[in-house]
């Protein structure tokens, strides 16, 4: 029995396209690997890492550097399947983020190619939120007017393709290349079925205007130098970063997500009700579409006008929270657009058990409507104010997550996945769910603690019955009136600062995540 032929690895890449002699590499000389961060040390990580590295002879999933494409000075990064799954963590964000701010800063154009099973699960949260800033830095890239090419490889899948995999200005694939948003084993596992075959397959997503064309690796080089030849092009600047709000009860990450998933937890639309003013709800793009997972509106909240969008938990049909899609997200880019062109304040809200897992959400190019929020609300001239309301899973929530300020509900919570996806991909089973979002922190408390939220908002105190209520969803009117103050006061705090010195801000604190 013959052996399935092997998929090009990251050196295999270089080689095909770079013009012989030609290639720098810009990653540090193999060494040592530093220590863990404490929140990242763990036996079991260790010797990953270490069995990783030895069977690739890499230190980390991504390879950066620069050559020729037929005589053209291009910046290189590649994604390294055979180590971990090509799983990007906080090191492998990091050099990533270098290497394309050092391809802005010498104006070089930029060919990506990942290969990657998506974030890495065993460094959770802090993982995951990696792709914000790499997602920022390449949108720094093309506002300098530099070309950002991409290069599918097999396979392309989860944060990576809802980032750096999504952002190009000309899209290519492998043959072949399994590329979609949701991984079909992490289907299978949370629903019981194989994912449809034939969907995330490159040739597919050629036939659904995802990808631009599928290509040999024999091919690239020629390509991308056509491309090349007509997108060459022109600069952007840097930033400082903030202070933090301090605080918070110890609530284990189960209970947190077990309160979170209470039927009578309040959503956005009772939010509005109790504390939204002069409301209109805003229907769809614009441009024939609606998705009932996103709720669009202006509204007054604590007195502060502002655009709302966020997800709404409660709209269903048939009765299960609705989960947001490509057209949501497209919804949702329209409300930063009206924000942008009116210098109103934008406020997003975060209740979402995951984006739509389906075929109509692969073909309508989910991962790249994820990408485009993300650069979107990084570089957003408005005010932006986040709240994590409830629950926070996967590339559904982190595509309304950046802005310059992030609140969370005690019983919010954040993650790669929901937690039992991530135990299927670690322990191929679902039993383990609540191991692991001890463990990648993921409960509003160790959010705090890392910098992806700024302020944690009580649940009990404040409530109608107090000494009875231990979450929103014992006494929502009380809840929802105390936050609509809050939002309020940051919304219009937010306004008073200069804009220059907010956007260096928020752009700092994604650099910087995972760092300190």
């Amino acid at each position: 029995m013959t052996e399935p032929p092997r998929r090009p690895g990251s050196q295999q890449l270089v080689d095909a396209v770079v013009d012989p002699g030609t290639w720098r590499g810009w990653d540090p000389p193999r060494s040592p690997p530093p220590p863990l961060p404490p929140y990242l040390d763990g036996e079991e990580y260790r010797a990953d890492l270490a069995r990783a590295r030895a069977r690739t002879g890499l230190d980390e999933s991504v390879v950066t550097g620069e050559g020729d494409v037929r005589g053209r000075r291009v910046a290189v990064v590649a994604g390294e399947f055979g180590f971990l799954g090509g799983s990007i963590g906080v090191a492998a964000g990091e050099r990533l983020v270098r290497a394309i701010e050092r391809a802005t800063r010498e104006r070089l154009p930029l060919l990506a190619s990942p290969a990657s099973g998506g974030t890495r699960m065993q460094e959770g949260t802090i993982a995951f939120l990696q792709m914000v800033k790499v997602a920022a830095a390449i949108t720094d890239h093309k506002a300098a007017g530099l070309p950002y090419l991409v290069h599918l490889r097999h396979p392309t899948t989860g944060g990576v393709l809802a980032s750096w995999g999504s952002l190009g200005h000309v899209t290519t694939a492998e043959p072949g290349a399994l590329i979609g948003f949701l991984g079909p084993r992490v289907h299978e596992a949370l629903y019981g079925e194989p994912f449809p075959p034939g969907v995330q397959v490159a040739e597919n997503l050629l036939a659904h205007g995802i990808v631009d064309a599928v290509l040999p690796l024999a091919r690239l080089a020629g390509a991308t130098a056509r491309a090349l030849a007509v997108l060459c092009g022109d600069a952007a600047p840097a930033a400082p970063a903030g202070p933090r709000d301090a605080t918070a009860a110890d609530v284990p990450a189960a209970e947190s997500i077990r309160r979170s998933r209470r039927p009578e937890r309040p959503g956005l639309r009772a939010l509005l009700a109790v504390a939204g003013q002069d409301v209109t709800l805003l229907s769809g793009t614009g441009a024939g579409e609606r998705d009932p997972g996103l709720l669009l509106a202006l509204a007054r909240i604590g007195g502060t006008p502002c655009v709302v969008l966020g997800h709404d938990r409660h709209e269903a049909d048939d009765g299960r929270p609705p989960a947001l899609g490509p057209a949501g997200l497209r919804m949702a880019r329209r409300g930063m657009r009206i924000a942008a062109e009116l210098d109103l304040p934008l406020l997003s809200v975060v209740d979402t058990a995951g984006a739509a897992l389906s075929r109509e959400a692969e073909e309508g190019g989910l991962a790249g409507e994820i990408a485009r929020s993300l650069a979107d609300l990084v570089t957003l001239p408005s005010p932006t104010l986040c709240l994590l309301l409830g629950q926070g899973a996967g590339g559904g929530a982190l595509a309304l997550l950046p802005a310059d300020r992030v609140l969370a509900a005690r019983h919010a919570w954040l993650s790669p996945l929901p937690p039992e996806g991530a135990s299927a991909i670690l322990y191929r089973t679902t039993e383990r769910a609540d191991e692991v979002a001890a463990r990648q922190g993921v409960r509003s408390a160790d959010l705090l603690a890392r910098g992806i939220v700024d302020r944690v908002v009580e649940e009990a105190s404040g409530a109608g019955r107090a000494e009875d209520a231990q979450d929103a969803a014992d006494a929502p009117e009380a809840f929802l009136a105390r936050l609509g103050a809050i939002l309020g006061a940051e919304l219009a705090g937010l306004r008073t600062l200069p804009r220059p010195e907010r956007l260096a801000a928020r752009r700092a604190r994604y650099r910087t995540l995972g760092l300190r």
